[in-house]
């Protein structure tokens, strides 16, 4: 194919606005989430299922914070290091591989934890309303999203699911690297002829899409629950209850529209568009991922203020660090 021999020439908004926006992504997302990480080793209950989840998304988070400033260096430089150099080997296989396991990690456990407050709430609600929905599915599935047991597994279970997916697109990126004429860190190649890579990139995408339809799900029957509930009673001091769930919810599939939505609608389209042989487009569609892949980032360093806060425990942590410290003074 001849775009496997397509020179690529980065723009000036990518070797310097990307390179600007992870320096500042990179303390921001770092400061938090170790704020939130330290509070939930002293000061959260280690056996809530909401802490469970919070806490492998803090996880992943740290670790695509840690990824930034290899990633900065790497758009500097146009990604124009050589193959064989230290610095190209961190990025494009220790860093891509920790970036793309923590983010498909993060999704999965966004999910997990809008079927969890949706579970919570659900068997909480009064019977007569509940018999409108599929019990044997509310019991034999929903439910387990709120089992503190269930939560742990589950998410050791997503970390190997993805670790491995992502090992073998990585490895197979090593070998072809080896057999590239033009020995330069980013290898237009394996996205365009790979087949694991294709294989590996469809499964994520097809794994964010359907983690974006439970969570809509979620959202739409919280709503048609709370509409009928109203409709039929007062239900007085449960209104903020429902009210503060279907708002986390409704965060969660924001996060999931303005950081993830963009870039795997792409995803689909950049592969295909990367048979054309025209060179200036092939450089374009880089660039827009490049960009996307930024946007998704952007995410893991906004967590600690739209995810972390809401929740009730961490908020009431926090609020307490600060005033015993005020206290102290």
């Amino acid at each position: 194919m001849r775009n496997s021999t397509c020179l690529l020439q980065p723009s000036l908004a990518t070797t310097v606005a990307l390179p600007v926006i992870y320096s500042f992504l990179f303390p921001a997302g770092s400061f938090g989430n170790i704020l939130a990480a330290w509070i939930f080793s002293r000061q959260a209950p280690t056996k809530r299922t909401q802490h469970i989840y919070l806490v492998n998304l803090v996880t992943a988070n740290l670790l695509i914070c840690c990824t930034m400033p290899f990633l900065a260096a790497y758009f500097a430089r146009g990604y124009q290091w050589p193959y064989e150099s230290v610095l190209c080997r961190m990025v494009n296989h220790l860093g891509t591989l920790i970036m793309h396991i923590s983010m498909y990690v993060t999704i999965i456990i966004l999910c997990s934890t809008a079927l969890s407050q949706y579970a919570t709430l659900k068997k909480n609600s009064d019977t007569q309303y509940s018999q409108a929905f599929n019990e044997t599915f509310n019991r034999c599935v929903l439910q387990k999203f709120r089992q503190p047991k269930f939560a742990k597994y589950f998410c050791i279970i997503i970390w190997i699911m993805v670790l491995c997916i992502t090992v073998i697109a990585i490895t197979y990126n090593v070998q072809s690297m080896a057999t590239e004429e033009f020995r330069r860190c980013y290898n237009l190649r394996v996205e365009a002829d790979e087949f694991s890579t294709k294989m590996a990139a469809s499964l994520a995408t097809a794994c964010f899409f359907l983690s974006f339809m439970m969570v809509l799900w979620s959202y739409c029957s919280l709503t048609r629950h709370l509409s009928k509930i109203q409709k039929n009673t007062c239900i007085g001091e449960k209104h903020l209850i429902y009210r503060t769930v279907k708002r986390n919810i409704l965060v969660i599939q924001m996060i999931l529209i303005i950081c993830f939505l963009p870039y795997h609608i792409f995803r689909p389209i950049f592969y295909v568009l990367l048979t054309n042989s025209d060179c200036p487009m092939l450089n374009y569609l880089v660039e827009i991922k490049n960009f996307l892949t930024c946007v998704a980032v952007a995410k893991s360093s906004l967590d600690p203020v739209i995810i972390l806060l809401p929740d009730k425990t961490f908020k009431k942590s926090l609020y307490g660090l600060f005033t015993k410290s005020t206290a102290e003074h």
